[in-house]
């Protein structure tokens, strides 16, 4: 099937991502909740995003925030009730947008029910949905393998009450399901059809990696590598082949499919947090696409803008995830630094990054905040709120600094900070009496929303733009890609045409990652108009442009206008 007949509607759309707890606060408690996500809904159609995807809101003890659940049914008290959840489901759906829920299957938290009935007796009915095993050593006092957390040290945790260890592939207060257990698959698949028969649009997979650990219990090989990374998840000494990317893991995204595909009018999706190489993250697409529908490509975190480096991306994606398999562009998230830090706060290079994302063949996932370039709030370890930042309180801020230059973040309270929406008293994220969870970052002053969108040049008008073109165009939404060669073209410019069927000559999208002026003949392109990430205008297209340093610019014409 070519990408202008594919029907899907997750394929053209473009995600973006809602940290609940730091969006909008609606009731004064400083922290954010659902009534203030419905509050944004003007703000969210105005940007043009098209789906929303909302981290977790489930019933928590919120000791990470959300991803430790105890009820999977049940809202936390903390961001509204089931009618405000019913109620944000109808209303985004009413104005023609999708919702996506954050689905955390790996783990429970350990005031789960289940889990708490798990622990209560090795004779419980339910001991054996989670991991239990006998400690090794005289008394079974030291774990029962060398298996590693994906934070470092010993996922094993000692239950004195019932004398046996419990595996966590995270945290010690998020225990691992056991997925061996039929009872507990079911269970699970259940919880996935209570939400898509509630009208949920589609499902993000929290470390769906880690599902199925290996029946031997066996040691896991050592690793001469130190730190895992995207594209490896090996680390810490270690190889994890026997509790991540297990085979039998990849055969359930088969079997999950294959529950989601139930569903129609509209389709559902599943887009999958995994890490490794793109032939590892390919697999859990399925060898005929039917396996998840998306996976995070996670290379992209990474990307600077550098023309080189953005091509070499870009073709990487299309070499690994060619039709009918549909490649993600994603720079931020809850977990990782954010785009700004990257990029020094340059706001061209961000409009330049972002008309990377929205122009390509692929999935756009925006994390909240990204549109107006907000940057890390630099909060030391030991005021973090983060569990993981209490875990690693003693590591010295030289390192915390070494680590987030390169992607990663000990304290992820820097890039969860309130979203912000005015250069007033608390950003606009929360009443001026109120005590917002996470501290405003002082920048809000400038950067903001209101002020940003009373400036036409600005981040967020260009954001704006460029998602109304993709709207509009639909070669960006579906269509193939295909390099665009110029006799002497250098190195910093990327270029590229996107083409759809009974759409000529098709879209044209190039990219100056030079600090210098790059001139491009146009002459071929007349009677075509000419977008510009400088000031989000729509001009005729000259026969000469001077390609400004760090600015894109895209062509389209009537018969793509015409073809919608």
């Amino acid at each position: 099937m070519s990408p202008a007949s594919d029907p899907h509607w997750w394929k053209r759309t473009t995600v973006y991502q809602i940290y609940p707890r730091s969006f909008a606060d609606s009731n004064g408690d400083g922290i954010g909740d659902l009534r203030g996500v419905l509050g944004k809904l003007d703000y969210l159609q105005s940007l043009g995003v098209e789906t929303l995807w909302l981290s977790p809101f489930f019933q928590s003890p919120q000791a990470d925030f959300g991803y430790d659940i105890s009820d999977y049914k049940a809202i936390s008290p903390d961001y509204g009730t089931l009618a405000d959840c019913n109620e944000l489901i109808k209303k985004v759906h009413a104005r023609g947008m999708k919702l996506v829920f954050d689905m955390v299957l790996n783990h429970t938290s350990d005031q789960h029910p289940w889990f708490l009935s798990s622990r209560s007796s090795s004779l419980n009915n339910k001991r054996d949905w989670y991991l239990w095993r006998d400690g090794r050593q005289p008394h079974g006092k030291s774990p029962p393998n060398n298996w590693r957390s994906m934070l470092g040290g010993s996922g094993w945790h000692y239950d004195a009450n019932t004398g046996q260890w419990y595996f966590a592939s995270f945290l010690a207060n998020q225990p691992d399901l056991n997925y061996r257990n039929p009872e507990v698959k079911q269970a699970m698949l259940g919880i996935v059809s209570h939400w898509l028969d509630a009208g949920a649009d589609g499902l993000r997979l929290d470390i769906f990696n880690a599902l199925f650990k290996d029946a031997s219990f066996a040691d896991n090989p050592f690793s001469c590598r130190p730190v895992p990374t995207e594209s490896n998840p090996h680390g810490f000494f270690q190889k994890h082949i026997h509790t991540i990317d297990h085979p039998d893991t990849i055969a359930f995204a088969l079997e999950l499919r294959a529950v989601v595909d139930r569903y129609h009018s509209p389709e559902r999706f599943l887009v999958g947090e995994v890490f490794g190489d793109a032939a590892m993250l390919k697999r859990y697409c399925g060898d005929a696409a039917q396996g998840l529908h998306l996976v995070f490509l996670f290379e992209s975190l990474r990307a600077h803008a550098s023309g080189p480096e953005i091509r070499a991306l870009i073709s990487e994606f299309e070499a690994s995830f060619p039709a009918p398999y549909t490649p993600t562009y994603v720079y931020g998230n809850h977990d990782r630094p954010r785009l700004a830090l990257r990029i020094r706060n340059h706001e061209e290079k961000a409009k330049l990054l972002a008309a990377i994302q929205l122009t390509v063949r692929g999935v756009p996932f925006i994390y909240y905040g990204e549109e107006i370039g907000m940057e890390n709030h630099d909060i030391p370890l030991h005021e973090g709120l983060d569990p993981v930042a209490a875990r690693f309180r003693l590591i010295p801020q030289f390192l915390v600094r070494w680590l987030r230059r390169r992607g990663v973040l000990l304290n992820r309270d820097e890039c969860r900070s309130p979203m912000q929406w005015t250069a007033g008293p608390n950003a606009g994220f929360a009443a001026p009496s109120a005590k917002p969870w996470l501290p405003i970052h002082p920048n809000h002053l400038r950067i903001n929303v209101a002020t940003q969108s009373e400036r036409p040049d600005s981040l967020l008008n260009c954001y704006r733009a460029l998602l109304a073109l993709r709207r509009e165009l639909p070669a960006l939404q579906a269509g193939a890609l295909e390099w665009i060669e110029i006799s002497g073209m250098p190195r910093s410019l990327v270029a590229f045409r996107r083409t759809i069927a009974n759409a000529v000559p098709g879209v044209d999208v190039f990219l100056n990652f030079s600090s210098r002026a790059c001139a491009l003949d146009l002459s071929a392109q007349s009677g075509r108009t000419l977008f510009s990430s400088r000031d989000a205008s729509r001009i005729a297209a000259p026969r000469e442009y001077q390609l400004a340093p760090h600015e894109a610019v895209i062509l389209f014409g009537e018969a793509l206008q015409s073809s919608q």
